[in-house]
């Protein structure tokens, strides 16, 4: 087992496994073992590859919710499992859209190593209504579960929502999130697939004394640019042929971004 080593000045390249669509949402084939089958095929993929980490997310059930339903929750936990099972490199827990409890949750369960919270300090609107702050329900959880070594990596500002308030500049969300426990912070585009704006990164990585992460995309023609700045990065759309999220992950492609940081 590896450890999860991201610091300042680390590189880190995290991939994500984007878990098929899951029981109870509106893209689900039917096939439960197909889920559990394409997580550990891009779990080993992106282990082969040469990612650092990985982290298993329900990426196909649009449209979100910000919280997971009990089918989604006992599917996410299966797959989790699975891949925690094939891969050696840490594994962290995303329970999307904004769902922090079942992450940890799930992350308790399978021994994972982190947790993403795309919603941890702003409040946000996105397509399925307001999402608010769950930093102090986060922590509180984590401490009651006995789960201080999980890292939290928290998202300021995340893609595909909108801050409710655009006087909340994201130097203040950052420094909100670091202060509220965060052990890492997320800096996205705004959307799947678009880069991480470099001067959003720089202006983050002032004001910060905590791990940067690029967290949306980062491709092998810009790598190398953007963890110049960012402590590492977390890929998923570009890993896929023709940037489809449903495809599975393309180890060719990996190894071009692994080898191009």
């Amino acid at each position: 087992m590896s450890e999860f080593n991201l610091a300042k000045g680390s590189k880190t390249v995290i991939g994500m496994v984007h878990c098929l669509p899951l029981p109870g949402t509106a893209g689900f084939s039917g096939d439960y073992q197909a889920i559990l089958d394409r997580a550990v095929e891009d779990a080993v993929t992106l282990e082969k590859a040469g990612v650092d980490a990985v982290i298993v997310e329900n990426m196909g059930d649009t449209p979100f919710s910000a919280l997971l339903d009990k089918a989604q929750v006992a599917a996410l936990t299966a797959a989790a499992t699975k891949v925690k099972e094939a891969v050696k490199i840490p594994v962290g827990i995303d329970a999307a859209f904004n769902d922090c409890e079942a992450s940890l949750a799930i992350a308790g369960i399978v021994g994972a190593d982190f947790i993403r919270v795309p919603v941890f300090v702003d409040t946000v609107l996105f397509s399925d209504g307001i999402i608010y702050p769950c930093a102090r329900k986060c922590m509180n959880y984590r401490k009651a579960m006995g789960l201080e070594h999980v890292k939290i990596l928290a998202d300021v500002q995340v893609k595909h929502a909108t801050m409710l308030s655009s006087q909340i500049t994201v130097e203040m969300s950052a420094k909100d999130a670091v202060g509220n426990g965060a052990d890492a912070i997320i800096v996205t585009g705004a959307v799947i697939g678009a880069e991480t704006p470099i001067d959003m990164l720089q202006r983050v990585q002032k004001v910060v004394n905590v791990p940067l992460l690029a967290g949306s995309g980062v491709n092998h023609k810009n790598i190398h640019e953007q963890l110049n700045i960012a402590d590492g990065c977390i890929i998923g759309s570009s890993l896929k042929k023709g940037g489809i999220i449903s495809n599975p992950i393309d180890y060719d492609l990996v190894r071009e971004v692994i080898e191009a940081k």
